[in-house]
């Protein structure tokens, strides 16, 4: 699963989700990349889920990057637990996602194959994507 191997601090604010992706919006490495369209919180267990479906369809053939990583730990207090007494324990980390965000590039593999592999991948996550290509990078 991923997660940071040192943090600065355990524990952070929620913070605001609002905008679009000002890095990480054009498709660097691979040929296709998947990319939100909306404002999300993808955990590492989603980010991970994604990576499987790809790498499945692929039959391990072509490479895939994933451009997002998890470095936000979000907290819960025990259900039950009266208000007060602190912020509640570490239960999972996010990366947060803005529109225009690359998740995931697949390169060394057919438009078609690349293309399902990609759309395998966006019914894991939390928000509505969209599928990209390089050849749409260099004419914008």
């Amino acid at each position: 699963m991923f997660q940071p191997k040192r943090v600065k601090y355990r524990k952070t604010h929620r913070g605001r989700r609002a905008g679009r992706a000002i890095t990480g919006n054009q498709v660097d490495f691979g040929d296709y990349a998947l990319k939100a369209t909306a404002v999300s919180w993808v955990t590492a267990r989603q980010i991970e889920a994604g990576r499987r479906a790809i790498t499945r369809h692929l039959r391990r053939g072509g490479k895939v990057w994933i451009r997002i990583f998890p470095d936000k730990p979000i907290t819960n207090k025990p259900a039950e637990t009266r208000m007060g007494k602190g912020k509640g324990n570490v239960e999972e980390w996010v990366a947060v996602v803005k529109p225009g965000r690359v998740i995931y590039e697949v390169a060394g593999i057919q438009e078609k194959l690349a293309k399902e592999a990609l759309w395998l991948a966006s019914q894991k996550l939390p928000m509505g994507t969209t599928i990209a290509s390089k050849a749409e990078n260099l004419s914008a």
